[in-house]
C-alpha cells in the first residue's frame, strides 16, 4: 500500500441473510480490481424490497459477520450513523469521512437492471467508479437498461482499471466469472427461522466499532 491510497470496494445490500455468494463475489472483485478490502454496507432497510420477511438489522449483520470471517471483508451499518437517506448521500459522506481511501461501488447485474430507479443514480456514477458483477438471469435486463445506455460510454476493461493510477468517475467495469446461483430468497424459503438462531447480543460494527442495536429506520437506494 506504500505510495498509493487504500482501495476499498463497497457492496451494499440487505444481507437477508448473507451467504457464500456474497463472499465469493467480494473476493473475486477484490482480485480483479486490485482492492485492499471490501466493505459490506448492511442496509437498515430498502424500500425497493418488501418489509415482510426482512429480518432485524442485528440478525442480518451477524449473518454477514459469519460469512466475512477470516477474509479481507469488513461489515458495517455505517449508513445509520451517517444519517443518510439515500445511497448517493451515503457514498458522498463516505468519501468525505475517508478522504484517503479510493472507493469503488460494487453491485450485481440485477441492481444495474433497475439502477435508473435509484435516486440521482447518475450522481452515484459520478461519485465513484462502479463495478458490475454478472448474476444469473439478469444480464439481459442489465444490458437493455436505461442506466447501461448511459454508463456504457464510460466502460473500462478490468485489467486497465486495476493497473492505472488514480481512479476517476464515471467509470464502469463489468466482471464475469462462473455464475453463483445462491440467493438469500432461496435460503429464507428453505430456512424461514434462520434469524431466530442468531445471538441476541448486539454485534459490533467493524468500521465504527459501535454496537448494532435495534432501531426503527429504513434505508432507501
Amino acid at each position: 500500500m506504500k505510495g498509493r491510497a487504500k482501495r476499498v470496494g463497497l457492496l451494499g445490500g440487505s444481507f437477508n441473510p448473507a451467504h457464500g455468494g456474497h463472499r465469493r463475489i467480494s473476493l473475486f472483485a477484490r482480485g480483479a480490481l486490485g482492492l485492499d478490502e471490501v466493505w459490506w454496507l448492511v442496509s437498515p432497510g430498502n424500500p425497493l424490497k418488501p418489509v415482510k420477511g426482512m429480518a432485524a438489522l442485528p440478525a442480518r449483520f451477524r449473518s454477514a459477520l459469519a460469512q466475512a470471517r477470516r477474509a479481507p471483508i469488513r461489515v458495517t451499518a455505517i449508513e445509520r450513523e451517517l444519517g443518510t437517506a439515500y445511497t448517493v448521500e451515503t457514498l458522498r459522506a463516505l468519501r468525505r469521512r475517508y478522504p484517503g481511501i479510493e472507493f469503488v461501488w460494487l453491485m450485481g447485474s440485477d441492481n444495474l437492471a433497475q439502477f435508473d430507479r435509484w435516486k440521482r443514480w447518475r450522481d452515484i456514477a459520478r461519485t465513484m467508479p462502479i463495478a458490475v458483477i454478472a448474476r444469473p438471469g439478469y444480464d439481459g435486463q442489465a444490458v437493455a437498461s436505461p442506466a447501461m445506455a448511459w454508463l456504457g460510454r464510460f466502460r473500462l476493461p478490468a485489467a486497465r482499471f486495476k493497473q492505472r493510477g488514480k481512479w476517476s468517475a464515471p467509470a464502469l467495469v463489468t466482471l464475469r466469472f462462473d455464475p453463483d446461483s445462491r440467493s438469500a430468497t432461496a435460503i429464507r424459503r428453505a430456512d424461514p427461522d434462520w434469524a431466530m438462531r442468531m445471538s441476541p447480543i448486539p454485534p459490533r460494527d467493524q468500521i465504527t466499532r459501535h454496537p448494532i442495536v435495534m432501531r426503527a429506520d429504513r434505508q432507501a437506494p
